[in-house]
């Protein structure tokens, strides 16, 4: 699998580390929805053992192993411009236009 971001998506990715060392996992969030998931993003302190890693570019994306057959590929992750959210798509899918970042990781760290 591979995530394609432009300059301004790893400006945005950056920020969102704010400094502090962590890993974004892509997944489709199926807590509380009552549907198949909400794709989502989230910032994690270490992978877990069913992540597979995906590096894109000074970043390291997971992505769970049984969700990894959800999604094709290759992907492309976009920053919106004007709002803060992601934009992830591939050739053949539009997966999301409102994918936001949590922050998972420990705020003591």
């Amino acid at each position: 699998m591979i995530i394609v971001i432009d300059p301004y998506t790893e400006e945005k990715l950056t920020q969102s580390l704010a400094g502090r060392p962590g890993f974004f996992k892509l997944f489709y969030d199926t807590e509380n929805c009552g549907c198949n998931g909400v794709l989502a993003i989230e910032i994690l302190e270490r992978p877990l053992d069913t992540d597979v890693k995906v590096p894109v570019n000074k970043f390291t994306f997971l992505v769970d192993k049984q969700q990894e057959s959800l999604f094709d590929k290759a992907l492309k992750l976009e920053a919106d411009r004007t709002y803060p959210s992601f934009k992830v798509t591939s050739d053949s899918a539009l997966y999301s236009t409102n994918v936001r970042i949590q922050d998972g990781r420990n705020i003591a760290n």
